[in-house]
């Protein structure tokens, strides 16, 4: 094993954790890492890494929702873990959109859209969309204030949204916040709920990586993968805490500069590497 492999994979690690949550695209940034630091690796293993590492920040929403998303608790009266067998039932029709669209186009979406330019143009297209949505809320009064209300209706709607984070760069926390918050949910329900449709996701679309790839991991490549998710998993802990203590007092405006800013700069770095070079 290679001791600059381990720091370029802390490092994807350290942006996946932060980025995963965050309305601000975690594969786009990877992507942009991975252009910037080059993961010594196979184009296919790195197209699976850069998915299967979501995993570790995947089980921080398991960690830290445990006992709210669990409706076997003991500690759970009868009337509660309905309730929570009631939310995985929207969780999962959430899902179904992207899951059904997702196996069917991902090779395209591999071949013609993980690109700079791609993600460039989808960090500012959403940073734009962010402001717009975030002025319209300014004095508005969401209808729906907690994951609890989300009826079966909006949940499928925002797993349509969700379809668009299919588009490196879109950020699958962002279109499905966006989507929440303009179907009338509150921040916190839009994030919450957000969290919450990534178990099923990540946990299907890394596992359909895995499959495609082929199981055909060296032993420097599973300590990689599996360094990453650690690295992913602690990060994402603080992410999501730091989200949801940050949206209980701002909107997500900061959010849509920061997106338009990183894009810019995305897209002055291509424009000027295919000039140089």
């Amino acid at each position: 094993m290679n001791i600059i492999e381990i720091l370029k994979v802390i490092v994807l690690g350290i942006v996946e954790g932060f980025t995963e949550w965050l309305p601000i695209s975690s594969t786009g940034h990877m992507i942009l890492v991975d252009e910037i630091i080059h993961l010594n690796q196979p184009d296919s293993y790195k197209n699976m890494f850069l998915v299967v590492i979501q995993l570790g920040a995947i089980l921080a929403v398991v960690v830290l929702y445990f006992d709210r998303l669990n409706p076997f608790s003991p500690r759970k009266k009868a009337a509660q873990k309905k309730a929570t067998f009631i939310l995985w039932s929207k969780i999962i029709l959430a899902c179904l959109p992207a899951a059904v669209i997702g196996i069917l186009v991902d090779d395209i979406l591999d071949k013609y859209l993980m690109n700079g330019y791609v993600v460039a143009a989808t960090l500012i297209i959403y940073g734009v969309l962010f402001l717009v949505i975030e002025n319209r809320n300014k004095y508005r009064n969401f209808e729906v204030q907690k994951v609890g209300e989300i009826s079966y209706q909006t949940a499928l709607y925002i797993g349509l949204f969700q379809l668009l984070s299919l588009i490196p760069g879109t950020s699958r926390s962002g279109s499905t916040i966006l989507g929440a918050m303009i179907l009338g949910c509150s921040r916190a329900a839009s994030a919450e709920f957000s969290f919450f449709l990534g178990i099923p996701v990540m946990f299907g679309a890394s596992l359909l990586k895995i499959v495609k790839f082929g199981f055909n991991f060296s032993g420097a490549q599973i300590f990689y993968l599996i360094l990453g998710m650690v690295v992913a998993f602690a990060v994402s802990v603080y992410a999501i805490k730091f989200l949801m203590g940050y949206i209980r007092q701002h909107d997500f405006k900061f959010f849509g500069y920061y997106r338009i800013a990183l894009g810019a700069i995305v897209l002055l770095y291509f424009c000027v590497t295919a000039f140089l070079g």
